[in-house]
């Protein structure tokens, strides 16, 4: 399996920790790069993986970058394919795998996603079989959640998780994100699991960044 295409931002100091940061719906791996500046993580790389391109139901089956089909709007069973998930999962994982091999472990390694990129985050990050050092969610949800119980990891039932969600998002309605939060916190009681809301719509904001700037310095201090 061949490794998506990145956007790679070089640490400005040694690198010991790795920020991998998943685009949204018909975005691409660009979409976020202006942020690392203002995060003030200078001993992390970050990667900006770009999406496959695919034909999405919800948009008319237009071609174009997205980690899944989305079938519907409405978040009911089936919305999602599970074959589609693991098959996006897979090519994430091996992100994380490449970023343990350049010599950060995978506790220094932070998923990071907005909308469907969050979605797949969360998806992967509660999955991965070795502990991550936190899954950072934004304006997103969680994809198949009638599976959760079963397929979390034991290995990361603890890593911290931070939500921001849009009080007014038009895309991901904001209690499909909080349904989403309280769902993940009631399958492994005891997490560091945070939600925060901001008055936005389906994207992000100067407190947010700051709020997320803050969460990472927690989550990955300096060596």
């Amino acid at each position: 399996m061949s490794l998506l295409p990145c956007v790679e931002i070089a640490s400005q100091a040694p690198t010991t920790a790795a920020v991998i940061w998943l685009h949204g719906l018909g975005a691409d791996g660009h979409d976020f790069e202006p942020l690392v500046p203002h995060l003030g993580l200078p001993h992390a790389r970050f990667i900006f993986p770009h999406a496959p391109a695919i034909p999405v139901t919800i948009n008319q089956g237009w071609v174009m970058p997205a980690w899944y089909d989305i079938k519907s709007l409405d978040h009911r069973k089936g919305r999602e394919d599970p074959a589609e998930l693991r098959a996006s999962g897979q090519r994430i994982a091996a992100l994380i795998a490449r970023e343990r091999s350049r010599g950060v472990p995978s506790e220094r390694i932070v998923l990071a996603g907005f909308s469907q990129g969050g979605a797949m985050a969360l998806h992967v990050g509660l999955r991965y079989p070795d502990p991550l050092a936190g899954l950072l969610v934004l304006s997103a949800y969680l994809v198949v959640p009638e599976a959760l119980d079963a397929e979390q990891s034991p290995a990361n039932r603890g890593t911290p998780i931070f939500f921001c969600h849009g009080e007014s998002d038009s895309v991901v309605p904001v209690t499909a994100g909080r349904r989403s939060a309280e769902r993940v916190a009631a399958a492994a009681p005891g997490r560091d699991l945070r939600w925060q809301e901001y008055p936005i719509d389906h994207e992000v904001s100067p407190p947010e960044i700051a709020a997320v700037a803050a969460w990472l310095g927690e989550r990955l201090p300096p060596r």
